[in-house]
């Protein structure tokens, strides 16, 4: 695509994105969004093909905010701790953006996510291969996240649904400190971890070493792991 085009398509979004955060989806149209924009409909086609495409374009431009967001807090020490605040800030976006989330997480054809919703799920995923790592999982990686997501997002979804004198922070907070006394462990000296517990650390490490380093040949490496996520259920 070229600069001109380029341009065209991020300022269509943004008046898109305006309208669609005060106005709702419901308001939006391919013919308010190009008189908005100051360009023909024809154009607006040419670059998002129907409403659609333009919607699909502005879940993408949501995650990029979503995931802009997340990038700006360094991971602290306590890979739990990081979880804690990763929650917070996926419910107060959504709060803050109820269109834009509506648009990142509801859905009316099942399946369907926009690309970018892969890197929020490994963003996530770095925080708790970490917890694994320190032997603060109780439960795979990959299964804490399914359970996270799910989680969080009933949360958000909920409380963007409920009217704001309705919207008790106790909520958010009781739902994550339920889900994470299910999923995390406390931190302590090694012989108090758990047989899963161990076993999620040393997948976790064998996941992030360099094959070179490891002392066994690569089908040997994938059976152990296998067998190390089966000690962990």
């Amino acid at each position: 695509m070229d600069d001109a085009k380029t341009r065209s398509r991020r300022q269509i979004l943004e008046v898109a994105a305006e309208l669609l955060e005060r106005e709702g989806a419901q308001a939006l149209s391919t013919r308010t969004v190009a008189a908005a924009a100051g360009i023909r409909a024809a154009s607006l086609y040419q670059l998002f093909g129907d409403k659609d495409g333009l919607l699909s374009a502005l879940a993408i431009h949501a995650f990029d905010l979503y995931l802009a967001e997340k990038h700006t807090r360094a991971p602290s020490g306590d890979p739990v701790d990081d979880m804690r605040r990763g929650w917070d800030m996926h419910v107060d976006f959504g709060l803050k953006h109820p269109a834009f989330y509506l648009l990142m997480y509801g859905t009316d054809r099942p399946g369907r996510r926009p690309p970018a919703a892969r890197a929020a799920r490994e963003l996530l995923m770095t925080f708790l291969d970490r917890a694994a790592a320190d032997g603060r999982l109780r439960v795979p990686p990959a299964l804490a996240a399914h359970l996270t997501l799910a989680a969080v997002t009933g949360v958000t979804l909920s409380l963007i649904g409920a009217p704001e004198s309705d919207r008790g922070p106790e909520v958010s907070t009781r739902m994550r400190e339920a889900l994470i006394d299910t999923l995390t462990t406390d931190a302590g000296p090694a012989p108090a971890a758990t047989l899963a517990t161990r076993a999620l650390a040393l997948d976790a490490t064998l996941g992030d070493a360099d094959p070179a380093t490891v002392p066994l040949r690569p089908v040997e490496t994938a059976l152990l792991r296998d067998w190390l996520r089966q000690l962990a259920h």
